[in-house]
């Protein structure tokens, strides 16, 4: 109605593949995410995550497509900013997602090396 209040609702469930941030088949792309904060739509945002425009210098999400021709990433970065907005997220909150994000990327270009006869690892200097 025109009351603005919720009528109904219904909950479904969508799982979400964990091991696509770490992994893509070469004709998947990561999570749109990661693509947004590239598109350079913000470079400030960039700034701040301490990480270029360029998908190649992330392992996590070059290994499958980094452009899809229907996708116009910058866009999107307006609308999931904006919907972080609607949501009620602070400007503290969306930093820090964009932060995690953007830590995430940096994650993925981390090498180890095992230690010998521990299951343990080590940086391997990166």
């Amino acid at each position: 109605g025109t009351s603005g209040k919720l009528a109904s609702a219904d909950v479904e469930t969508y799982l979400l593949e964990k091991s696509r941030v770490t992994f893509q088949l070469k004709s998947e792309r990561n999570y749109h995410i990661f693509f947004q904060i590239l598109s350079n739509e913000n470079p400030e945002l960039l700034d701040m995550l301490l990480i270029t425009n360029n998908p190649y210098d992330y392992s996590y999400i070059s290994q499958g497509e980094v452009t899809v021709a229907s996708i116009n990433d910058n866009e999107e970065l307006i609308a999931t900013d904006q919907a972080f907005d609607v949501l009620g997220f602070t400007s503290e909150e969306k930093t820090g997602v964009y932060k995690l994000t953007g830590a995430i990327m940096h994650y993925g270009n981390l090498k180890f090396k095992q230690k010998q006869r521990e299951e343990q690892a080590e940086p391997d200097g990166t």
